[in-house]
């Protein structure tokens, strides 16, 4: 297994799926000018083979720890890069626009881009003793992280509703066709939003069942805690906001960007809120 680890590190996966996710972009962005069909075809293959390098990364560090995929702040953004791509995946397979090739690799590069960043020379590290609980790694830190990723990619294509608002008002062009693809992404981000919202509560859930087992109370208003219900919050006005009039459109869009903030806000808390949860981002001594 040391032969199989040296290997990796050597390899770097991750590394190596950044860049690609990267050029996945890039021709994303150029499909929409000219060659649609083929290059978005070229597009949705090459992040199937990316996703499939991105399984093998996260899988080869589930075989070299013993644990689940997520047990620090860099395997969580590996996570939800990888949850995200599947999603987009799933997307662009359902409605063919080019939009889920494009939040697919948009979320898989900056994801791995963040990850690099809080690569801190050992990525397999655990976080500390508290939460070394082979259970709750695998149901709670699992769960809300797919929550994170979820409401990540709803704000991503809330942003890709804006920008396809404003580009359609300058560039009208055939109003038919702007009105599916509005209607396509408003039932895009309407279900991944529904997605984000369930895991993110029974994350949240049980995140209180670990909270009472490891320090005796379900709720305490520790601030990464608030965070996480805050961000809930906005994601479940969204939801109610869609229905009411003068609410469908931008003005939905960008409630979802306000939480994609607020769910940055909280994913990152365990660096610089001060309690319960900020040795969440530390090694084990």
């Amino acid at each position: 297994m040391a032969a199989f680890e040296a290997w990796l590190l050597a390899f770097n996966p991750t590394d190596v799926a950044k860049w690609l996710y990267i050029l996945a972009v890039v021709v994303c962005f150029a499909s929409f000018l000219a060659w649609h069909a083929p290059l978005n075809r070229f597009v949705f293959w090459l992040l199937a083979g990316l996703f499939c390098l991105h399984t093998f990364a996260i899988g080869a560090r589930i075989a070299i720890t013993g644990r689940p995929p997520v047990v620090n702040l860099y395997g969580s953004a590996v996570f939800i890069g990888w949850a995200c791509v599947l999603a987009g995946l799933v997307l662009e397979r359902l409605y063919r626009l080019g939009i889920g090739n494009l939040v697919a690799a948009a979320s898989g590069a900056l994801s791995l881009m963040i990850a690099y960043g809080l690569d801190s020379g050992d990525t397999m590290h655990v976080l500390q003793a508290v939460l070394d609980t082979q259970f709750w790694l695998s149901t709670h830190v699992v769960t809300v992280t797919l929550g994170y990723g979820a409401t990540f990619l709803a704000g991503l294509l809330g942003t890709c509703s804006i920008v396809h608002g404003i580009w359609t008002g300058r560039r009208p062009g055939d109003a038919a066709a702007n009105r599916r693809i509005a209607d396509d992404l408003y039932r895009m981000t309407y279900g991944v939003t529904c997605f984000a919202l369930f895991f993110s509560f029974i994350g949240t859930v049980l995140g209180g069942l670990w909270a009472d087992d490891s320090w005796g109370r379900f709720w305490g208003w520790d601030p990464k805690e608030t965070a996480a219900l805050a961000t809930w919050l906005i994601y479940a006005v969204y939801l109610h906001a869609r229905s009411q009039r003068g609410w469908q459109g931008r003005p939905a869009a960008l409630l979802l960007v306000i939480g994609f903030l607020a769910v940055l806000v909280t994913y990152s808390g365990n660096l610089w809120f001060s309690g319960l949860h900020t040795y969440s981002g530390l090694p084990t001594p």
